[in-house]
């Protein structure tokens, strides 16, 4: 049981680098090679990869809403809004998140921080 994170390419990087430093299996937008791709290749990617994308962008919850409404199937996506989540929370959160959670659970879903 983990679930394997796809980072937005404007999350700060000390919420990436701590999730390393704790074992948590992340992958960033712009290492995979997809920076500046719109919204809905990215929630693609992530499905594709089987990674839950984790992002402080409002358009991705658009964009998981639209596809909750069409029952357009994602990987799930986890939102923290930037100015009302820490670095340090959003950090442990994930790491609770990718060490406990089964792909199920998020699957389609979007959970929010923090817990």
């Amino acid at each position: 049981m983990s679930i394997t994170l796809y980072i937005d390419e404007n999350v700060h990087r000390g919420i990436t680098d701590g999730l390393r430093i704790r074992g948590v299996d992340v992958l960033t937008v712009q290492e995979d090679g997809r920076t500046s791709f719109p919204d809905p290749l990215i929630l693609d990617r992530a499905t594709e990869l089987e990674r839950v994308l984790f992002s402080q962008d409002d358009d991705f919850l658009a964009e998981a809403n639209h596809r909750q409404d069409k029952q357009i199937k994602f990987s799930g996506l986890i939102y923290a809004h930037k100015l009302r989540v820490s670095v340090g929370d959003c950090v442990r959160d994930l790491e609770i998140i990718a060490k406990t959670a089964y792909a199920e659970e998020l699957s389609d879903r979007v959970q929010y921080l923090p817990l």
